[in-house]
């Protein structure tokens, strides 16, 4: 018998896309009974998206099963007044509620905080937003790239000859999910001590700006702009190199590092005592270690180092990165050998943490859309009648 987190915790999940939706996958994990409530007639959008026709066809596309596993999945149509209706009751049930619309729009179907915490005073009700609930781009809508390069995170990434630059990995939508995640769950342990619920209001314009800490504290104490520098750093111990054979990502980053390393390759004099020598002298140092790192294949150089304790690593792909032992030992993804309307298995990332016992797990694959409608509408109450009534105009 586990004892996960949230396993008595119910979470309705009216949000869609990636930040949404990946803060109540990190609950599901945890044990949360997660409801995903979707448009029967305009479903989430990641359903449609990713590289495979066939899933995307299936409504099973790679961005919805991300981040889709342990969710019960039903249909329901929150323009009408009847799907507003059921949601309410929904919600009464549940002690959690995370929606992504626009701000102030549940407030005009009747669904906002205010309302809903009448009957359900006890509700930790989550918003997630562009640029939160309450300033003067509220109404201003945007996705991941949007936010990047409107914070200014864009504007300092890339090479100095090419930027500004995206961001790979839509990383502000999967810290907010995080951010969201951890908000909740914090909102959760205080509703133990108060008996209150609580308003949560998540801007994915704010996460931006704290992953930026370092460099806004500097900017606004010394006027210092952040530039972009590509694979290099201020000081050459932390910088890409080109090797015999690949690339080499060094982070000799404190100075017990960067001693070792000069040490390691024979320049015991070019050790440095202070940051501003190693500021002072980082063309030089470039220049040295840019011809000696072409003297030894990248692995050779990582194994070398890293047996100095010198952080270092040669740069992977995914495809090899995914065949790290690393992977398998730490359990961070989970293969799915069965999906309904998934031809073939596929893996799926749970969680960046371990419990010793009752963590995160994966208990069941993502489900097709409205899959659970049904004994969900049961469980309240609705008859089979009701039921098909819903579904012949739309509501379900």
């Amino acid at each position: 018998m586990t004892n996960r987190p949230f396993e008595k915790i119910k979470v309705i999940d009216a949000t869609h896309v990636l930040a949404g939706p990946f803060s109540t996958y990190q609950l599901a994990l945890l044990g949360a009974d997660v409801i995903k409530v979707e448009n029967p007639l305009d479903p989430d959008q990641t359903r449609d998206q990713g590289p495979d026709s066939e899933l995307r066809t299936a409504g099973m596309a790679t961005t919805y099963l991300a981040q889709a596993s342990n969710k019960r999945c039903m249909t329901l149509n929150l323009k009408t007044s009847r799907g507003q209706e059921i949601l309410t009751q929904l919600v009464a049930t549940a002690d959690v509620f995370v929606e992504n619309y626009r701000p102030g729009a549940l407030d005009d179907l009747g669904l906002g905080y205010e309302q809903i915490s009448i009957t359900n005073p006890g509700l930790i009700y989550c918003s997630v937003s562009a640029f939160g609930q309450t300033a003067p781009r509220k109404e201003q809508t945007a996705y991941d790239l949007v936010i990047q390069a409107a914070s200014g995170l864009m504007a300092h990434t890339g090479t100095p000859e090419v930027n500004p630059v995206r961001i790979g990995s839509p990383v502000v939508d999967y810290a907010t999910g995080t951010s969201a995640a951890f908000a909740i769950a914090s909102a959760l342990y205080q509703r133990q001590q108060s008996g209150r619920g609580q308003h949560i209001d998540v801007s994915m314009f704010d996460v931006a700006m704290i992953l930026m800490g370092a460099q806004i504290t500097s900017y606004t104490y010394g006027g210092h702009i952040p530039r972009p520098m590509g694979n290099s750093h201020f000081t050459a111990t932390i910088s890409c190199y080109e090797t015999a054979d690949g690339m080499l990502m060094l982070a000799a980053a404190n100075h017990r590092q960067q001693a070792r390393l000069w040490r390691l390759l024979g320049h015991a004099e070019m050790i440095k005592c202070d940051e501003g020598e190693r500021i002072a002298d980082r063309h030089k140092e470039f220049a040295l270690l840019s011809s000696i790192f072409l003297t030894k294949t990248a692995d050779e150089w990582e194994s070398l180092l890293q047996e100095h304790r010198v952080p270092a690593a040669r740069v992977r792909g995914m495809t090899e990165a995914l065949q790290d032992p690393q992977i398998k030992s730490r359990r961070v993804l989970h293969e799915h050998r069965e999906c309904l309307g998934v031809p073939r298995p596929f893996s799926v990332p749970v969680a960046p943490f371990a419990f010793r016992s009752d963590g995160p797990r994966i208990d069941f694959p993502p489900r097709a859309l409205g899959a659970d409608t049904l004994t969900i509408l049961q469980s309240l109450g609705y008859s089979e009648s009701e039921i098909d009534s819903l579904k012949a105009a739309d509501i379900i």
